[in-house]
């Protein structure tokens, strides 16, 4: 709250409140069922409470959608005929045959990941995936999924991921600590990539919106100009929002070939 207090001399006493979200607000995990076992929270929240949102919303639309079957695809049926064989051409154009018994999992990762990120932009919802947490737990598996079916493939053969074939062995001092950096920050640089697009994408939304509100409260033609922005930038989050499904799912790709083809 701001005040001025007019003195002898007649100024005039202006109060004036505002009540301003902060911008991170929309991030904050929030226990909607409380629970304590051993000490441990394991409350459900409203992350959690997305996430299976989210996974309800995309077994809705796939097993609704293909119901009926028909020869010639309805509207939400081309739809889940579409994402399927968008899946389908991305596993085998990076990781070949092989890649097909991984299928379900690459799916159900970017669906996963693509209603989390859609659905987050709903109002009042909540974006998991803008919480390094989750995608990193998400990396994690793909990280650890991919090094067992490495070793499962290749046996200790697959430590020559670590040092190509070929290579001077004199070099093996500088390229054996290089590549095993680079191969563990996979996880690291597959969770940020994803939470940090996520969060700030959310947090200009949230700054614009509050600018056009605080604007139409005073002069309505000067909010025109940051509400035509704030519309370009809604439309510009829902291609991230798919962008981000894809550079998560076609990264775990790559590296399920590294692991099945090596280098």
């Amino acid at each position: 709250m701001a005040r001025l207090n007019g003195g002898p001399s007649g100024r005039k006493t202006i109060e004036r409140e505002a009540s301003v979200a902060s911008p991170v607000e929309q991030f904050v995990i929030k226990p909607i069922i409380p629970l304590h076992v051993g000490g441990v929270d394991i409350s459900f929240t409203n992350s959690a409470l997305w996430m299976v949102a989210a996974v309800i919303g995309a077994t809705m639309l796939l097993t609704l959608s293909v119901r009926s079957r028909a020869l010639v695809p309805g509207r939400w049926q081309s739809v889940a005929e579409i994402l399927y064989e968008f899946i389908a051409n991305m596993l085998r154009d990076n990781v070949g045959a092989e890649g097909r018994p991984y299928f379900p999992f690459i799916f159900t990762l970017f669906m996963f990941v693509l209603f989390g990120n859609v659905m987050g932009m709903m109002p009042g919802s909540f974006t998991f995936t803008s919480h390094v947490i989750v995608t990193f737990a998400m990396a994690a598996v793909v990280f650890v999924g991919v090094t067992i079916i490495g070793f499962a493939r290749h046996g200790l053969h697959f430590l020559r991921m670590f040092f190509p074939e070929g290579a001077p062995l004199l070099t093996a001092v500088i390229l054996v600590p290089i590549e095993m950096i680079s191969y563990f920050s996979r996880p690291f640089s597959l969770a940020v990539r994803l939470f940090a697009n996520m969060t700030v994408g959310h947090i200009i939304l949230k700054v614009m919106g509050g600018f056009v509100v605080s604007l139409l409260g005073l002069y309505v033609v000067p909010a025109i100009l940051p509400f035509a922005f704030l519309t370009g930038v809604t439309v510009l989050e829902f291609g991230i929002a798919f962008l981000q499904a894809y550079v998560f799912t076609i990264l775990s790709c790559i590296y399920l070939h590294d692991a099945i083809h090596m280098h």
